[in-house]
């Protein structure tokens, strides 16, 4: 076969994404119970905190409102959770040698993983917030409003799957990076997610209002249900961007180092 003919068949930076994103598709549809469980786990915990905690937290029956943009979050974390372990699974399993001896970029296949979760995590948010509206949910944003918080909703799911992504190429094997991700879940729950701030111990709201959950939050509560959103939209995009381009950067170096030493 003659050079050019070799060079007539390699593949292109777009279709090589594309390849992979099909294959991580691929594996979401198999594995039925994970994507079921990513779904279910949210709907359920929205609909104990809304029917069991509700009646004690807001008497008045309105604590949908407030909990449901916590739940959209956590949702997507859930969601999101599953790449760290398929990300690792491949880094461990050899097949990243396979891929090494083709004639395309190796690291297309941690771009697939990210691109299918984010589809999958937008899919599944969307059924979260449907639920929502049979359960209570009464959004009264405008369109533009519903525009910003889509937005945000977007940019936080595909930060954090490519925090998640960071995490399956710098543990060692599915089993930690598992274990490691499970700790960003948490995030939620030291938040106003689910209970106002100024109801927590001193040194606690300190944490809670400060750590970067809150002001997502917040912007998707304040665009969503017309509560004051202050500065909270500016730190939401903020912390957004500075922790994706953190995991973009460890992905970036994990990987070449990994790859490198087979």
């Amino acid at each position: 076969m003659s050079p050019s003919s070799q060079q007539a068949k390699k593949a292109t930076w777009l279709v090589t994404n594309l390849v992979f994103v099909k294959r991580s598709i691929r594996h979401s549809l198999r594995d039925t119970e994970a994507l079921i469980m990513a779904i279910v786990l949210p709907i359920m915990l929205m609909l104990m905190f809304t029917y069991v905690f509700g009646g004690a937290i807001d008497p008045g029956g309105d604590y949908v409102t407030y909990v449901v943009p916590g739940i959209i979050l956590l949702c997507a974390g859930f969601g999101s959770s599953s790449t760290a372990v398929d990300v690792a699974g491949d880094m461990a399993s050899g097949i990243i040698d396979r891929f090494r001896t083709l004639p395309i970029r190796s690291v297309a296949v941690i771009n697939g993983h990210v691109v299918a979760s984010v589809v999958r995590n937008s899919l599944a948010t969307a059924v979260v917030f449907a639920i929502a509206l049979l359960v209570g949910f009464r959004p009264s944003a405008h369109f533009y409003e519903w525009l910003g918080a889509i937005g945000i909703i977007l940019l936080f799911i595909l930060t954090i799957t490519w925090l998640f992504a960071a995490i399956g190429l710098l543990t060692s094997s599915p089993t930690a990076a598992s274990g490691y991700g499970f700790a960003l879940l948490f995030l939620p729950y030291l938040s106003s997610a689910f209970v106002p701030t100024n109801t927590m111990p001193e040194w606690l709201r300190v944490i809670a209002d400060n750590q970067p959950i809150t002001p997502i939050i917040e912007t998707i509560r304040g665009l969503l249900t017309n509560t004051p959103i202050d500065g909270s939209a500016w730190w939401a995009i903020g912390w957004c961007i500075l922790f994706l381009g953190i995991a973009l950067l460890l992905s970036g170096w994990a990987f070449q180092r990994k790859s490198g030493r087979r």
